[in-house]
């Protein structure tokens, strides 16, 4: 699902909502198609992207605010989607969870739109902001979330601090997919992951074999 498809719309009737869809869809293969063609981001207007993608400026503003929120858009259509959690156990929701990451590690690298978009995005902090709160911030929340059901079920010692076991559960899989672009991103490496970091988290039972 698409920032477009999760933002609230304006009041009253929506009509014509099949081809509503359609235009937002055109609008966001137009910024696609400019970035295809090599347009830096600071020269990617709403004007121009209403005239590749056939539609008046008004049209684009009725749906985006501006081209931060449009370009955040762009960039969740490009990526892999979200991923549905399992919800059978904390390991398991945290293997899904990294497994995500992993394909969207694999998919930058594939992608010369995403690729140019990352290192675009990161030189306006407009954008950057916004793709941070619409994006990260979330993924980071149900991550925590996770954690804390864990805590709760007890598969986590009473004693960690839940932000620094988050760091270590995503860091190893950001740092081969962004800081280490030349690193493998081989199947299975999310459970190697989740279970390596697991074998030191999990609660110590206090009897003695």
């Amino acid at each position: 699902m698409s920032l477009a498809d999760s933002r609230p719309r304006p009041d009253g009737p929506v009509r014509g909502r099949p081809r509503s869809e359609a235009v937002e869809r055109a609008i966001i293969e137009g910024v696609m198609q400019l970035l295809e063609e090599g347009v830096p981001l600071a020269e990617l207007s709403i004007e121009r992207v209403a005239r590749t993608a056939g539609v008046g400026k008004a049209t684009i503003y009725r749906r985006w605010s501006g081209k931060e929120e449009l370009f955040v858009d762009v960039v969740r259509a490009a990526e892999p989607p979200d991923p549905e959690l399992p919800g059978t156990s904390m390991r398991d929701d945290l293997v899904v969870l990294l497994e995500s990451l992993r394909r969207r590690g694999l998919a930058t690298r594939s992608s010369v739109i995403l690729h140019n978009v990352y290192a675009q995005m990161k030189s306006s902090p407009r954008i950057w902001a916004a793709y941070h709160a619409s994006v990260i911030a979330p993924r980071r929340a149900l991550g925590m979330e996770v954690l804390r059901r864990g805590l709760r079920d007890g598969e986590l010692r009473p004693d960690v601090d839940l932000e620094l076991v988050n760091d270590m559960f995503v860091g190893p899989m950001l740092v081969r997919s962004v800081m280490r672009p030349d690193a493998d991103l081989p199947e299975g490496l999310a459970e190697e992951i989740v279970d390596t970091v697991l074998a030191g988290l999990r609660p110590v039972s206090s009897t003695t074999p």
